[in-house]
This record gives structure tokens, sequence and C-alpha cells, in this order.
């Protein structure tokens, strides 16, 4: 827990001087407030915008912050002297990981709350939420761990980004986009939030079985590369 503990904390001084991850954190909230309280456009669903901004939210920033945290100190060897100062791997990856997932869930009591969720439709929300958040650092983690340097890891991060940020967006406007974006974790999510949480079987068994990939894509990284 020490071990955890420390890169936590390390991650969060971090965070106050690299802009970059900041602006991950805070980018789609601000956005979300700004378009969901001035745009108002006839016929439009409520909280259109704050629920759009949610599934980007999820897609694109907890699986950015941890690829790019994870190449940036591989390139600059803090990873190494972190595991030279007896910080176990799996310590490292629970610290970073935890910072991550708690300052995405602070998003998404901003989006909650926007949404204007109420009694248990709240809880679904926020369950929804950690589940997509802990996907995505899942996948971030696998490109981190597989990239060389950040260089590598930004020209992998983006596409796949880009696929399960703006997916769920393009499925609205696009029957064959939709057909597509159902096989993926994020567009299950977008389904839920618009749907007041109905029909959940389907799109939680989609989700699960994202999780499950992700996680032996993960163990496949980890063992082959490691964290060196």
């Amino acid at each position: 827990m020490n071990g955890i503990y420390t890169v936590f904390l390390k991650q969060v001084k971090e965070t106050l001087k690299n802009k970059a991850i900041l602006i991950h954190f805070v980018m789609f909230p601000i956005l979300a407030i700004i378009m969901d309280t001035t745009v108002k456009i006839e016929d439009m669903p409520e909280h259109f915008f704050a629920k759009m901004f949610a599934v980007m939210f999820v897609g694109m920033a907890p699986l950015a912050c941890m690829s790019s945290v994870i190449s940036e100190e591989k390139e600059k060897n803090t990873l190494r002297v972190l595991m030279m100062s007896n910080v176990k791997p799996v310590q490292y990856l629970l610290g970073i990981g935890s910072y991550i997932w708690i300052m995405c869930m602070v998003g998404a009591v901003v989006f909650a709350i926007l949404g204007g969720y109420s009694g248990a439709d709240v809880a679904g929300f926020m369950l929804t939420m950690a589940a997509g958040i802990i996907i995505s650092i899942l996948v971030g983690a696998v490109i981190g761990i597989i990239s060389k340097n950040q260089m590598a890891a930004t020209s992998v991060t983006i596409p796949v980004m880009m696929i399960f940020s703006i997916m769920p967006m393009l499925a609205m406007f696009n029957e064959t986009i939709e057909k597509v974006a159902g096989f993926t974790y994020s567009q299950q999510i977008n389904v839920l939030v618009n749907s007041n949480f109905e029909g959940m079987t389907d799109s939680i068994v989609v989700i699960a079985v994202n999780f499950v990939v992700v996680v032996v894509l993960f163990f496949a990284a980890y063992f082959k590369k490691g964290m060196e």
C-alpha cells in the first residue's frame, strides 16, 4: 500500500505541472457545462450535450492519460528509478490507475448533475461511468506498455481514442456505424445514458465482454513487455 500511495501522491503533484494531463480531466466537463446551459435547439433531447460529452469523456480522458503517463515515464527513465526504489510494477499501475479513475469519477459527478439524473438513475449513471473508465484505463495501459516512447504511444492513442469517443456520436446519424459501434463499450454506455438505463441486459453483456477482452490484452502486453 505504501508503494501505491507514493505513486498516487507523485501523480497528483505531476498533474499540477503537466497541463496536458490536467486538460483531459477538465475539458469535457467544462464544454458540457457551456454547451448544455447556452445552446438550446428546438426538439433537441433534454441534456443532450451533457450525455454526449459524458460518453466522449469516458472514451478519451482516461485512455489518453494512462497511455501518456506510462509512456512519458518510460521515455524519461522515471519508471526505471521507481522500480529501483522498490516500487513494484503492480503498485505503480495501481497507483497511476487509481489516481486517473478518481479524477475521472469527479468529472462523472459533474456530468451526473448536468444530466439531471436523480434517485436510482444517479447510481446507474455512476456505475456505468465507473465501468467505462476502468476499461479505458486498461486500454491506455496496454498502449503505454507496448510503446517505446511517448511519440509512439501518441500515434497509437489518437486513432484508438477517436474510435471509442467519436464513434458513439457518429452512430446517431448512420445505421451502419451504429451496428459496428454496438460491439464497443463506449457505444453501450451511450445507449445506457440516453435510455435512462432501460433494457440494460444487452448493454451490460457487451461491456462485460469488452472488459474481458481488454484484461486479456493487458496481461498479454504486461507479460510480454513488462514495465521496462
